[in-house]
């Protein structure tokens, strides 16, 4: 599992297990507020936050009731490929039961948990209750070659009450006492080499121990790495399944053939600096003195290769290669669990919307979790709550923008999973566009190092503060609207007050970011003068401050009543076009801008 297990301890009686299974799986033990006495971190609602967990694809192990996790993760569950475990633990530490992520380890992760506290594991899944593993989620260092035919080959399995073992099957150790052997039935095998005769009736298992090295000339195209690799794997008659990973230098990070055939194997890609594969020099089938010229190693297909797979590994397969492109595959004698060398390095940018945990999207929950660090400033990274407990952080102030992009992207430079955390959607009016307006300066101008510009970048959407303010009005951003910032500190006022000019005449529906600071007073005031020359002063206005959070105050008012001394740098200033209303109704005001509909359906009438 990429992402560690969070333990959930919701009670006082189930404390002490709580800690007593987060001590076994070196995990964190996050506890109900009010309920629970000791934890890294806590939560409000057991609900909510086992779902937040769930969509960021943390594995849940919850000492309560099963049914409390249950409803839950109820309403995300979709893929059972892709779910992470769910593991439910009775108060007392007597009985573990994985409800979810059978595929993803939870049974194994059950059975841990089980021997820990000399509890019983109520595991279900058929294979598991038959054979005591799980044939379609085979140990580290091996990987199912035709997972599509697992679940019909199992079955057959179950039924037949047997399988028959290839000659060139050596099965894990753990596997040797769990199968029930036998003459006729499933086929199991265990094999590096691609095997033509695959079916329902028969599983292979391909064991990690190939570890692939490539380079290639920049800009290589895709399909020329990916044909060249092909190629080997044919003329050796081995099954891509068994390559552990993809390796190379630390200057081809961002090379998008071999990203792509990384992505493509479905295995890591990891990077070596050059003087890690020069070390390899001595056991290259073909150092090259050009190469050390232009990168600084004799070799980087063969020497990647061999440096993931260590001092045990063979140079079975020499580098081969194209106009742009070399590979070559070192071998190991056991299947590989660990990686050497480096990521390529990872920088999301994440906006998690205006602070409330509801309204932060699945996938930027996701990117936190599996982030090592955290950047942002500091209230931003403290509103995540229970996500951000555990994690580095690195914490800026406002007004420290280029500094916090900045320092980002060099974590991430050194190989890091690294979440660049802003509230709201981190593209509107926040840090993704500093993020790529350093990576497109030159070094001249103050740009970031070579490393940085390797790093993969992620941008992840998030609810902006115009979204949740129109949420909770209604819905005044049914036509057409533009978003305005009234500072300027980085916009000049000049060009400020000629876009108000423009919005205003072009009847659009405004929200104002960033409409006061303790300094900056007058701009709402003339924004509100210069639309008033425009539209009519009935035309509603809202006011939402710190929006989905315990202190939320929306409120109303007239455009020509509008006051500044009732708005402060939290609120969002949504000013409706001609065509707003606020329509009181039974449960409030509620303010709209109709699209035109009424007009429609006139036509209509009179065609």
């Amino acid at each position: 599992m990429a992402v560690k297990p969070v333990v959930l301890a919701l009670s006082r009686s189930g404390e002490a297990t709580a800690h007593r299974v987060a001590d076994v799986l070196g995990a964190q033990v996050h506890g109900r507020e009010g309920r629970v006495d000791q934890a890294d971190a806590f939560f409000a609602n057991a609900l909510d936050h086992t779902r937040d967990l769930f969509a960021a694809g943390v594995p849940i192990v919850g000492v309560c009731a099963s049914g409390i996790l249950i409803r839950g993760v109820a309403p995300l569950l979709a893929d059972k490929t892709s779910e992470p475990p769910v593991i439910s633990v009775s108060d007392d530490g007597a009985v573990v039961v994985p409800l979810l992520g059978g595929h993803r380890g939870a049974n194994r992760l059950a059975a841990q948990i089980a021997e820990a506290l000399g509890a019983v594991a109520a595991v279900t899944t058929a294979g598991d209750v038959a054979m005591g593993v799980a044939l379609d989620s085979p140990p580290a260092g091996w990987r199912l070659v035709n997972p599509a035919d697992a679940k019909d080959a199992m079955a057959g399995m179950l039924s037949s009450g047997g399988a028959l073992v290839a000659e060139d099957a050596a099965f894990p150790a753990e596997w040797l006492d769990a199968v029930p052997f036998a003459e006729d039935g499933t086929r199991l095998s265990c094999t590096t080499a691609v095997l033509p005769d695959l079916g329902p009736d028969h599983l292979q298992f391909a064991p990690q121990v190939l570890t692939l090295g490539v380079g290639c000339a920049r800009n290589c195209p895709p399909e020329e790495l990916a044909a060249l690799v092909q190629s080997v794997l044919d003329e050796a008659g081995l099954a891509p399944e068994a390559i552990h990973s993809v390796n190379t230098i630390t200057l081809k990070g961002d090379e998008p053939a071999i990203i792509d055939l990384a992505a493509d194997l479905g295995v890591p890609m990891r990077l070596f600096e050059a003087e890690a594969l020069e070390a390899e020099t001595p056991r290259l089938a073909n150092p090259s003195d050009v190469v050390f010229a232009e990168v600084g190693t004799h070799g980087v297909s063969e020497a990647a290769a061999l440096a993931q797979g260590g001092a045990d590994a063979v140079l079975t397969y020499p580098k081969q290669k194209t106009a742009n492109a070399t590979c070559a595959l070192a071998v190991s004698p056991a299947p590989l669990t660990e990686l050497r060398g480096r990521s390529r390095g990872r920088l999301s940018i994440v906006g998690i919307g205006p602070g409330q945990a509801a309204w932060r999207t699945p996938e930027v929950s996701r990117l936190v979790s599996e982030a090592e660090e955290l950047v942002g400033y500091g209230l931003y990274i403290d509103l995540l709550g229970p996500l951000a407990v555990g994690k580095e952080r690195s914490d800026f102030p406002l007004g420290g923008e280029e500094d916090r992009c900045r320092f980002a992207l060099e974590q991430a430079a050194k190989g890091k999973n690294v979440a660049l955390v802003c509230s709201g959607d981190a593209g509107i009016y926040a840090m993704g566009a500093l993020v790529f307006e350093l990576l497109d300066r030159s070094p001249d101008q103050m740009g970031v190092s070579d490393a940085a510009h390797r790093v993969e970048v992620v941008c992840s959407p998030g609810v902006s503060a115009l979204q949740g303010a129109a949420a909770r009005a209604g819905a005044p951003l049914g036509h057409d609207f533009c978003a305005i910032s009234l500072s300027d500190l980085l916009t000049p006022r000049e060009d400020i007050v000629k876009r108000l000019n423009a919005a205003a005449e072009g009847d659009f529906v405004i929200a104002f970011y960033n409409p006061v600071s303790m300094r900056r007073r007058t701009l709402l005031a003339e924004a509100r003068d210069i639309l008033l020359q425009y539209r009519p002063p009935e035309t509603p206005v809202m006011l939402a401050s710190s929006l989905g959070r315990p202190e939320e105050h929306v409120r109303y008012r007239r455009l020509d009543e509008l006051e500044v001394d009732e708005v402060d740098m939290l609120t969002v200033v949504l000013v409706g076009s001609s065509h707003s209303r606020l329509a009181q109704l039974g449960t409030g005001p509620r303010m709209f801008t109709p699209r035109g509909y009424a007009r429609k359906i006139d036509g209509d009438l009179a065609g």
